[in-house]
């Protein structure tokens, strides 16, 4: 999937793409006055991903700026020697989505002695030197775990039998994955018989989503709830539970993140129980603040994104017109 999006990113009105070979040292596009934006992506790995790099390219386009586009394919090494990159072409400005939280400072000091700002989106890293990147745009992924787990301590208000949770987390070390969890248990904390029984990560994707559950479902004889922290590998757990003869949504209780269209058209259909939504649509925003840190405008350190949660019924009202 990585290597198919690779080939779509490469738009002739998005030139760049990170590749050490354009024009090296230009600056502002040759001096033609366009800001260069030089955007690292974490990869491919699911539709919340796909929708967010279309939304980058979109605005980027609308706002008249050259996007200078990477793919890191979920490897923090490949990110590092993007942002190299970046800096070696003198971009205006440079963003990206950590694959993992820590690791930085290195670059991003490179990034800050050439004078380049740079702003972080979707995802944080753990630097305690905050003047190494001007904000960070993006979700409250805590708020996101806590929103889940309220929801399921709700279902079970007054009852007294014991509730198996199995979770299937993202990424090993990403922030979304850390904190969803974080929120999550913290949350759940309110009545003492919900439980984790199985923690595993699935990578954000719905192939180890599946596989997982699969490996879950034959070792964890009684499972109540699944809270997975994306839709992708909620998805693919929704094969595992359906070829192991269980009805997903009533003999497993699901719980995503994210509110993609497959999500929600889960969720209408009755198979996922509760999403709660984490917007990829950030282009409009990351341009705007692009701009302003290039003129060199105060912004603010960390902006957040406006987002909901989706019952069945709100999923099904939704729909017709989800972007995403």
């Amino acid at each position: 999937m990585a290597a198919a999006l690779t080939g779509l990113l490469a738009v002739s009105a998005l030139a760049g793409c990170g590749d050490k070979g354009d024009d090296a040292g230009s600056g502002s596009s040759g001096g033609d006055g366009k800001l260069v934006l030089g955007f690292s992506q974490v990869g491919a790995e699911s539709g919340w991903r796909t929708a967010n790099t279309k939304s980058i390219q979109e605005a980027a386009a609308a706002a008249g700026y050259e996007l200078k586009f990477s793919d890191a394919q979920g490897k923090q090494e490949k990110q590092i020697e993007a942002i190299r990159s970046f800096i070696t072409q003198k971009v205006d400005v440079i963003a990206f989505s950590p694959v993992v939280t820590s690791g930085w400072d290195a670059v991003l000091k490179e990034a800050k002695d050439a004078d380049i700002p740079v702003i972080l989106t979707d995802r944080a890293v753990d630097s305690q030197d905050k003047s190494l990147y001007k904000s960070f745009l993006g979700s409250d992924f805590v708020k996101e775990g806590k929103e889940a787990g309220d929801w399921l301590v709700k279902q079970y208000e007054g009852k007294t039998d014991p509730v198996n949770v199995v979770e299937l987390e993202g990424t090993v070390g990403a922030a979304p994955a850390i904190d969803r969890k974080k929120g999550f248990d913290e949350a759940i904390t309110a009545n003492p018989n919900i439980k984790v029984v199985k923690s595993q990560s699935g990578n954000f994707t719905r192939a180890e989503g599946k596989t997982v559950m699969e490996s879950i479902l034959q070792s964890t004889p009684k499972i109540d709830v699944l809270y997975a922290h994306n839709d992708d590998m909620g998805l693919g757990a929704i094969e595992a539970i359906e070829a192991a003869g269980k009805k997903p949504g009533t003999d497993i209780k699901i719980i995503t993140v994210d509110a993609v269209k497959d999500g929600m058209t889960a969720l209408s259909e009755g198979k996922i129980n509760y999403i709660v939504e984490c917007s990829p649509l950030l282009g409009p925003q990351l341009m705007d603040l692009a701009k302003k840190v290039h003129a060199g405008d105060t912004v603010e350190p960390r902006i957040l994104t406006e987002e909901t949660t989706f019952t069945q019924e709100q999923a099904k009202a939704a729909l017709p017109t989800r972007k995403y």
